[in-house]
């Protein structure tokens, strides 16, 4: 920890500025009445083709797929849930196409229905193994591989397909010359498949591939293209919105030690829900996220364990008269913290539903608990936690029990008391994030954090308490990983404890490590990759 007086030298973490400063204060576009006449007539257009597709048909399963991929699904989730009921229900799979029992099979287990992977069983040979003739059909391996990353536990024969389908996928790709489109196609499956990739991302990049195969809809291409323009103009004015927020704070100059990342931060909770009518939660859910940020940094980098000792303290109290047991620089951001709730109390008040904030307050609690107990170990220089203790603390410290609620106060759908107290008790899902998020996490970061003097990670426990290597120790979480993303499969089986749109929160909270945390730190490094995502998003259009 820092020095023990707020007067001597305190270390700076040396994190990199803002790479967007107050850039998109000035973003206000409007969108006109024309764009949402166009799009409203387009949309008319395409939920009449969905709905006039024979039932069950490749047409309209191809049709199915497109419309999620391109990102335009949230307009038409119950047409879309009412034809894979009907497969589901007269899933009688005699089909001998690997392509549509694939593309099948991965579209009903997206929305929920269990189907058996046995259906997989009439690819392969008596010893188990996919019969290797399938290995010239590079669209039915395609979709087998897309199919196969909906797997639960001890499905063997997905298992298979997993390694079979990347084999071949990837010789084909090295054969591929450079302007095949997919060629295209095939890298972005195997570097990140559609059950993994973000929907606004997998959306920008599958418009571009949508538009270079030949059979694709014009239409569907047209209202695809119209309806990111018009979300993007929508994800602007509110980045603007908090950038505004953001300025008025100062907390770059008052945190000059902390990661200056609102824009980041918005990218983050922009892939846990993009459709506009979560806008009030997302603009919510992002001014949390941003200070927990903070008081992350604060705790790690910066503040004396006296410090935090009374800075808990005052979370726990959770009052405007604990504001002056902490020290003067940590009052603007208990303050921030204190007036976001406040705000949301406003709002929730007039709609009766006042009690998501005792859950959101409770997880904010839990969470700095979380931070002071890594506080406590570094604090005394003799205690090295176990791993199985640090593990259950870190799931808590990552932040992603926390987010799974709070992304839900916002939101105008009702959502029962039972719901958030299911959330509060951890569930598998939740959990299977949370290692998601904290085993990524310490693999791309916690030799940086070693250097500057933090808290063991979960890495060096390992290994230290198991005589591991570091390469065992990635092994072992990465297999973690693999089996957590199963768990997060199973929980989507109907029927479901809790309502779909809440799995899914959890599921794009799971899917933003993926793409943030895969080969570096992208939130903290937020110079390189993550960069060119947000501009991809939230700067350059859509030619149309």
């Amino acid at each position: 920890m820092a020095a023990s007086s707020p007067n001597k030298s305190r270390p700076l973490a040396n994190f990199h500025p803002t790479v967007w400063g107050y850039h998109f204060l000035s973003y206000t576009p409007e969108i006109t009445n024309q764009e949402k006449v166009e799009v409203d007539e387009y949309k008319e257009t395409i939920r009449k083709m969905l709905v006039e597709a024979p039932e069950g048909s490749q047409q309209k399963l191809v049709l199915i797929d497109a419309i999620q991929r391109l990102g335009v699904a949230y307009h038409f989730d119950n047409e879309i849930e009412t034809s894979i009921q009907n497969i589901f229900d007269s899933s009688q799979q005699n089909d001998d196409n690997l392509h549509v029992v694939s593309l099948c099979f991965r579209l009903v287990r997206q929305q929920g229905y269990y189907m058996s992977s046995d259906v997989f069983k009439q690819f392969t040979e008596q010893d188990g193994k996919f019969k290797e003739t399938l290995a010239n059909d590079v669209q039915g391996l395609l979709s087998l591989y897309e199919a196969s990353h909906l797997r639960v536990q001890d499905e063997e024969v997905l298992e298979e397909a997993l390694t079979f389908t990347t084999t071949h996928l990837e010789s084909i790709v090295s054969n591929l010359s450079n302007n095949n489109s997919l060629k295209v196609e095939v890298t972005e499956a195997l570097s990140q498949p559609i059950r993994m990739t973000l929907p606004r991302m997998g959306a920008r990049k599958y418009i571009s591939i949508y538009e270079n195969n030949d059979a694709h809809n014009h239409l569907l291409l047209k209202f695809a293209k119209l309806d990111f323009n018009m979300l993007q103009k929508f994800h602007q004015r509110e980045l603007s919105e908090l950038s505004r927020w953001w300025k008025d704070l100062d907390f770059s100059t008052k945190y000059p030690y902390a990661r200056d990342r609102l824009v980041e931060c918005y990218f983050w909770i922009l892939g846990v829900y993009f459709e506009p009518k979560y806008s009030r939660a997302r603009k919510m859910l992002t001014k949390v996220f941003k200070l927990i940020s903070i008081i992350d940094d604060t705790f790690d980098a910066y503040a004396t364990y006296d410090e935090l000792v009374t800075f808990t303290d005052a979370i726990e109290r959770w009052h405007a008269s604990a504001i002056n047991s902490i020290p003067p620089y940590m009052r603007s951001i208990y303050q921030a913290l204190l007036d976001i709730y406040s705000e949301m109390e406003q709002v929730l008040s007039k709609e009766c539903k006042l009690d998501r904030l005792y859950y959101a307050k409770y997880e904010v609690k839990k969470l700095v608990r979380a931070y002071f107990k890594e506080a406590q170990w570094l604090n005394d220089a003799n205690y090295i936690p176990k791993y199985e203790e640090h593990m259950d603390n870190s799931l808590v410290s990552c932040g992603y029990m926390m987010g799974a609620t709070n992304c839900l106060v916002g939101v105008e759908e009702f959502i029962s008391k039972d719901t958030f107290e299911w959330l509060m008790n951890e569930p598998l899902i939740v959990r299977a994030a949370s290692l998601i998020c904290r085993a990524m996490d310490d693999i791309v970061g916690h030799e940086v954090e070693q250097e500057r003097g933090h808290v063991p990670s979960i890495i060096e426990c390992y290994m230290k308490e198991y005589g591991a290597s570091k390469q065992e120790a990635y092994i072992k979480f990465q297999k973690e990983v693999t089996n957590a993303w199963k768990d997060i499969n199973k929980e989507f089986f109907h029927p479901t404890e809790v309502p779909m749109f809440v799995l899914e929160r959890v599921l794009n909270f799971a899917r933003v490590m993926d793409t943030l945390y895969k080969e570096e730190d992208g939130y903290t490094n937020a110079k390189g990759k993550l960069k060119n995502m947000i501009d991809l998003i939230l700067t350059e259009s859509v030619k149309i």
